[in-house]
């Protein structure tokens, strides 16, 4: 799919993080599972759901600067971006992250970076593309098998105190 009018996917530039966050916070807030953990455990952990997610983008530009796509308004404003990894020895190229800030939504750019993620991982010798979304993620379970992802397996997440002093959940209750 061509990028929408008005708009251009370019390489990721150290600057950028910043950006990058704003739009991941503003992005994943409905969705994170950070934010799960923070509304199951509040204050049982440093920072904030945002903090963690923030700081996991940047361990994806730290960590393959070249996987790390960003789509740009005609302005040269950052409207999203997407993040991925590739593996050499196992072939598989995994794609950690996608956002597009709220704006640009529903204009095709989502889709359109995972597009130019799916050819920079066969470019570089990969043969399978991994993308994951969790079930309440309803963007992502429509956007994904479009493009060709098919589900191969579910995956549920369990959390547990592993100290007495971590606070409970919001009603004083123990979750798990």
């Amino acid at each position: 799919m061509p990028v929408p009018s008005g708009y251009r996917i370019r390489p990721f530039e150290p600057g950028d993080l910043p950006a990058l966050q704003a739009i991941t916070v503003e992005t994943f807030a409905p969705v994170a599972i950070d934010r799960a953990i923070d509304d199951a455990f509040p204050g049982a952990l440093p920072g904030s759901w945002a903090d963690r997610k923030a700081a996991a983008i940047a361990d994806d530009c730290r960590t393959e600067p070249a996987g790390v796509l960003v789509v740009v308004d005609a302005d040269g404003a950052i409207a999203g971006y997407v993040t991925s990894r590739t593996n050499p020895t196992t072939r598989i190229g995994w794609i950690a992250n996608l956002a597009v800030g709220q704006g640009h939504r529903r204009l095709g750019l989502g889709r359109a970076l995972l597009e130019a993620c799916k050819e920079r991982l066969l470019a570089h010798g990969m043969v399978i593309a991994k993308i994951e979304t969790l079930e309440h993620n309803e963007i992502g379970r429509a956007l994904y098998p479009s493009l060709g992802f098919r589900e191969i397996a579910r995956q549920v997440h369990y959390i547990a105190r592993l100290t007495d002093d971590a606070p409970q959940d919001g009603e004083g209750n123990d979750p798990c």
